[in-house]
């Protein structure tokens, strides 16, 4: 029978048991959200990242810039947010306009309130084995979910399919220190169908819709649809769910399965960088 990975249900349980350690808190964590342009779907992503931070009892503070906002400037009320002492955790939404260099923008954030774990000095650490100050939101929230769930990865086949700074190679390398045996698919990926009957455990990050269908997938495969896409109006991940489904031993619906992980773990990170810098 397969079993479906509610990340929803578990999204509320450490959101709830942020709630109740927030709530005997003098000074509460504060999460500061930087958005540039109106890209409609980063709007409602900012919106409900600063609806649950509020729900937790966070302080959240959200910065809208327009559009043609300079780089300069951009990058100035980093800067101002890195020097304030009440801001905990510093968030900038991606994408950002296409005239900004966004690595220039990741690296400015002190690494110390780096909560999505994006720039170079958090990253490094993890992938030379030391521990970031937080890890990265999306990956994090994936392997919470197979933990919760006791879907064991030491020695299991896992194949990661998308190689984006944000997903797949971050969660390449946490899945490695988990003992996992990876291997890391993309768009140039030769005989990926082949690749995938030999996989215990599937994770898709391709945004790219229906690319998991069911003559990928063997008997029992684990499958974690991280892909948002939009086909025909209607919300759809990269995984052709309803064929996939009855053979798969453990999968993920889209919407509601990595989605309220990826929030839930955001909000965990504010909550350990605060407490980080808070400890003396």
């Amino acid at each position: 029978m397969t079993v479906i990975l509610d990340g929803r249900l578990l999204a509320d349980k450490i959101t709830q048991n942020l709630k109740e350690k927030t709530s005997s808190l003098k000074i509460k964590p504060k999460l500061a959200v930087i958005i540039a342009g109106d890209n409609p779907a980063s709007l409602i992503y900012v919106k409900n990242k600063q609806k649950r931070a509020e729900e937790i009892g966070f302080e959240s503070l959200v910065l809208p810039m327009p559009q043609d906002v300079s780089e300069e400037n951009l990058l100035e009320n980093i800067y101002i947010l890195n020097e304030m002492k009440e801001v905990n955790a510093i968030l900038v939404q991606l994408p950002l306009p296409n005239h900004i260099n966004k690595f220039n923008v990741i690296e400015a954030i002190a690494p110390e309130k780096d909560v999505d774990c994006f720039s170079s000095r958090n990253a490094g650490k993890m992938l030379c084995g030391y521990q970031p100050y937080v890890l990265p939101c999306t990956p994090k929230g994936i392997i919470r979910l197979l933990d919760n769930y006791n879907i064991e990865l030491e020695g299991r086949n896992v194949l990661v399919i998308g190689r984006s700074n944000i997903v797949g190679k971050p969660l390449s390398v946490m899945l490695q220190a988990r003992n996992a045996t990876v291997t890391a698919a993309h768009s140039k990926t030769r005989n990926l169908k082949d690749i995938a009957l030999n996989s215990d455990i599937i994770i898709s990050a391709a945004g790219c819709a229906n690319l998991v269908t069911a003559d990928f997938v063997r008997e029992g495969a684990v499958i974690v649809d991280v892909g948002i896409n939009r086909v025909n109006g209607k919300l759809t991940g990269d995984v052709d769910f309803s064929n996939v489904y009855p053979k798969a031993s453990y999968i993920t619906p889209v919407p509601g399965g990595v989605g309220p992980m990826t929030i839930a773990m955001l909000m965990e990170n504010t909550f350990e960088l605060y407490q980080i810098q808070n400890q003396n």
